[in-house]
């Protein structure tokens, strides 16, 4: 064999051994961003503002239902008013897309609670991006979208 069909054979090899390597990576970083998203929820069942701090990026945006945008210190103002007050939020379906130290998570919360003294019941849409920081997955934005009610 020539010498430049030996480099192209090494390089597949190499490629081939770490493949499963970056799916073990890819793996570990879906399972905590899964795990961030649930202590997020309980944060906001709790009104755990601590926990919220550690898991939002300081220049965290939301995107509210209304379109309203809001940064980290008002979304940390409102959960710890506890206003509205939520007895459930929790995320199911979530897919996520890994882009190196960046990922993007869509999926839908249920929300239960109580605003203004009315119960309330909600679905919504998300789109999350989250960033890749030495101690951990940080939330830097967040866009939700009210799904219609179940008939």
């Amino acid at each position: 064999m020539r010498q430049a069909a030996w480099k192209t054979v090494g390089v597949l090899w190499v490629v081939l051994l770490l493949a499963p390597c970056a799916r073990a990576g890819e793996t570990e970083d879906r399972r905590d961003i899964l795990a961030v998203e649930a202590a997020l929820c309980r944060a906001f069942e709790e009104a755990d503002t601590k926990a919220l701090e550690r898991h939002l990026d300081p220049g965290f945006t939301l995107v509210d239902s209304r379109g309203v945008v809001t940064d980290r210190a008002a979304n940390l103002a409102e959960v710890a008013s506890r206003e509205p007050r939520y007895r459930v939020f929790r995320n199911h379906d979530q897919q996520i897309r890994l882009h190196g130290d960046a990922a993007i998570v869509i999926g839908v919360t249920h929300i239960e609670g109580d605003a203004q003294g009315q119960a309330f019941v909600a679905d919504f849409r998300f789109t999350d991006t989250w960033i890749r920081y030495p101690d951990g997955w940080k939330l830097a934005a967040s866009h939700a979208s009210r799904l219609p009610a179940s008939p």
